[in-house]
Order: structure tokens, then C-alpha cells, then sequence
């Protein structure tokens, strides 16, 4: 597994990774993290294909499933230690 790219975003890490003829979108945020696996033969342009995947509206969606994952990790937590 190598990495190819990481992008630049204020709220993430998002780097972009390629392994098994399959890229992999990892997307971190803290000790959460997301991860998307595309095969390389269902993009037309590579890896520039990637990036366009990643446009506003999904990463404002990716966004609101971290603070769901971390409401539910919260919600687990309390109820293991408390």
C-alpha cells in the first residue's frame, strides 16, 4: 500500500492511497477515521477521477458521519464507564 496523494482540508486528513488495483480514500479526523475503496477500472481519468469524487457536498456529508461516530463512541463509552 502506497500513498499517491493527500489534499489538502482544514477539518480532515484525507489522504489518498493505491493497493490491489483499488484506490483507497482515507479520510481521519482525530482517532475517528473513514475509508472508501474504488477499483481502478470503474474511473475513467485515475486517480484525477478520485478527486473529483471528492467534491463539497460529499466531504460536508463525510463531516456530519464523524460527528455521528463520535456521538455513538461517546454514547458507548459512558455507558461502559459509568
Amino acid at each position: 500500500m502506497r500513498i499517491i496523494a493527500e489534499l489538502p482540508h482544514p477539518d480532515f486528513k484525507i489522504s489518498i492511497l493505491n493497493m490491489n488495483q483499488k484506490f483507497i480514500v482515507k479520510i481521519e479526523q482525530g482517532a475517528l477515521e473513514q475509508s472508501y475503496k474504488i477499483p481502478e477500472m470503474d474511473l475513467t481519468d485515475g486517480v484525477n477521477s478520485v478527486f473529483e469524487l471528492l467534491d463539497e457536498e460529499f466531504l460536508k456529508k463525510v463531516g456530519a458521519r464523524f460527528t455521528e461516530m463520535r456521538t455513538d463512541f461517546k454514547e458507548s463509552y459512558y455507558r461502559y464507564n459509568y
